[in-house]
């Protein structure tokens, strides 16, 4: 697999991650993108015995854009405390088959992760072993079948803005799980992670992070109408 690597120092690595790449093993038992760096990183560096990758997020297998890791214990602790601490600003661009009630708004949720059917349920007033949940989004180009959608993310819930959006009628382009009709050929769905915006946590400096979308037909419509 060749990597689209946004950024690496000594401490991090940031990737564009493909839709439909695992960012961590599991039980289909497919080479996930940890596996991947390690590899990288044991050849680019000729590195004996193991090689450190620390995961402090990750986005879902469907879902393309900005994955950071860590290749220090030290920038590991520190990433996972601010992303705890909601110190990290998580910028999503998402393609939703019907145009939002309002062009932009704050959805305040609570949801609830079924383990059995890997689907989060979302519910407007606080249930038991619920979970609060969090974003922002906003309108930011239509076109005639399609609407796409910036969302900053605020807390980090499983699935939270697949489901959130579903909640408000806006389903993901391909998302079968929450209410899509049809599936996107590659198994993706049209939610890219865009950009991420933290402090470094070793140098302490500012990082802004932008990840272009997959080269599709619908992606590459709408980048090229955001700029034109």
């Amino acid at each position: 697999m060749e990597l689209d690597i946004l950024f690496e120092d000594n401490h991090l690595i940031i990737i564009n991650k493909p839709p439909s790449t695992i960012v961590q093993g599991d039980k289909t038992g497919d080479t996930p993108l940890t596996d991947h760096i390690k590899l990288y990183l044991k050849q680019k560096y000729n590195k004996p015995g193991e090689v450190f990758v620390g995961l402090p997020h990750r986005i879902d297998r469907p879902v393309s854009g900005v994955v950071l890791l860590a290749k220090t214990s030290k920038a590991l602790e520190r990433l996972n405390k601010m992303f705890h601490d909601n110190n990290v600003t998580k910028i999503y661009w998402a393609i939703v088959y019907k145009k939002p009630p309002k062009d932009e708004d704050m959805l305040t949720n609570y949801i609830i992760k079924n383990e059995a059917q890997n689907k989060s349920y979302v519910y407007d007033k606080e249930v038991i072993n619920s979970k609060i949940a969090k974003l922002r989004y906003k309108l930011l180009l239509s076109s005639d079948n399609y609407h796409l959608l910036e969302v900053e993310l605020f807390t980090g819930r499983h699935h939270q803005i697949r489901a959130q959006l579903a909640k408000i009628g806006c389903c993901i382009k391909g998302d079968l799980k929450y209410g899509a009709t049809r599936s996107n050929k590659d198994a993706s769905i049209h939610l890219h992670a865009r950009s991420l915006e933290f402090k470094h946590p070793v140098t302490n400096i500012n990082l802004i992070t932008t990840a272009s979308p997959p080269q599709d037909s619908l992606w590459n419509y709408f980048v090229k109408n955001m700029n034109a």
